[in-house]
């Protein structure tokens, strides 16, 4: 093996890229390092080089094209100003179907027929051409800079396509990061190999991020941008509520338990809609786990939210009832034009059913998806609107684990 391939092959294994990648970057940087000292711009470079002995090939690649008359050539090019200055005048980019009939032909990468028989007697339309190039001497210096500047930027968009494609796979996905410093609102977490950004409305208010915590974050979306990959997390997302579920509850990975919905009130409390496609498994109770194990594990890694499971139903009224759980519904009619419940309890159960500052009644109409009117029995009708603001509710939320969990036993 030669000093230049173990130079490469540890380029690869200190930035994790694959030899193929690493190579090709090479090719393209002497490409252009030929261009700027033997070549000129209607080139259309290719090298091939061999890090074993250090030997270089070039190539001009052209496609070869019917011949067109240079008068043609130089009037569709007239003609096409003319109408790019039109469609500047109507403030608009011309399309490629208003330039679709005129002749086009770009010395850069084709070659008529005529001039491409002087290369190769029995050349055809379409046929690509690979016409060898001379190499004179070394490189000088200023190629040899602009092959290093090609290099280093290659590399780094190897980087930033593997990091991009890595994470990208992970989208709708928790992963761990560590929380490097807040920047205003939003806060950076170290994720290894990049940086992401939460931004301030997808963080839990209640929660204090400090530099080098390790902590659970949902990822958002992964897109690429002109500095590279840009990964948004969350902690106040729904879908970090499933997928911690999803890690603490194998029902859920074997499809025995569906989540049907989530309602949440990040960093206070979550209403998750279960539903059993296996009619032998108690939803709730597999949820809850023994002595209330599983779900205490996810109020943990929640940061102390609490968690209402209810029972997912297709009879609408059933799963508005269970909504409004922990508090016991006398009744529930439906509006369907309007897409509201009148809900019915008792008078000791109506604090309880609308919730501290509305909380709950609130979390079950976005559960369920219907506005929730809570009446109580023997009063005169009374609408509960839902509230704007989230508050931290003073009472011990546990109860409704608790209940529920008795329940399951």
């Amino acid at each position: 093996m030669s000093e230049i391939t173990k130079a490469i092959q540890s380029l690869c294994d200190e930035k994790n890229l694959s030899y193929e990648a690493v190579m090709e970057t090479i090719e393209a940087a002497l490409a252009a390092a030929y261009r700027k000292d033997f070549g000129n711009k209607q080139q259309n470079i290719k090298v091939k080089f061999d890090p074993d002995t250090g030997d270089m090939q070039a190539w001009d690649i052209k496609t070869v094209v019917d011949d067109i008359d240079p008068d043609t050539l130089e009037k569709a090019q007239e003609e096409l100003s003319a109408r790019r200055e039109k469609a500047r005048e109507e403030d608009r980019e011309l399309t490629e179907e208003e330039t679709a009939d005129l002749p086009r032909f770009n010395p850069k990468t084709e070659v008529m027929l005529s001039e491409a028989k002087g290369f190769k007697k029995n050349a055809k339309i379409t046929e690509v051409l690979e016409i060898p190039l001379e190499i004179p001497h070394a490189f000088g210096r200023m190629a040899a800079q602009t092959a290093k500047q090609v290099i280093i930027q290659k590399v780094r968009e190897a980087e930033r396509t593997m990091v991009f494609g890595d994470f990208k796979g992970q989208e709708g996905q928790i992963i761990m990061g560590t929380v490097q410093r807040a920047e205003g609102r939003k806060v950076l977490v170290d994720l290894g190999k990049v940086t992401g950004i939460m931004p301030g409305d997808q963080a839990i208010y209640n929660e204090h991020y400090r530099p080098g915590a390790r902590l659970k974050f949902y990822v958002i979306a992964v897109e690429m941008t002109a500095r590279g990959p840009e990964i948004i997390l969350s902690r106040a997302h729904t879908g970090m509520v499933a997928e911690i579920f999803k890690q603490e509850i194998p029902e859920l990975q074997d499809g025995k338990i569906e989540i049907k919905g989530i309602a949440r009130d990040a960093g206070w409390r979550s209403k998750v809609a279960v539903f059993a496609t296996d009619p032998q498994i108690d939803p709730i109770g597999s949820c809850i786990g023994q002595r209330g194990g599983r779900i205490n594990t996810i109020i943990e890694e929640l940061g102390g939210e609490k968690i209402d499971i209810v029972l997912w139903s297709e009879d609408q009224r059933e799963y508005v009832m269970h909504a409004l759980s922990p508090a016991k519904v006398v009744d529930v009619e439906l509006n369907e034009e309007g897409k509201s419940a009148n809900v019915t309890v008792a008078p000791e159960q109506y604090s309880l059913s609308i919730g501290r500052n509305g909380q709950n009644v609130r979390l079950a109409s976005e559960l369920t998806g219907w506005r929730i009117n809570v009446l109580q029995a023997g009063a005169p009708p009374e609408v509960v609107a839902p509230v704007e603001e989230s508050v931290a509710p003073t009472a011990d939320a546990t109860s409704e684990v608790k209940s529920e969990e008795s329940k399951s036993e």
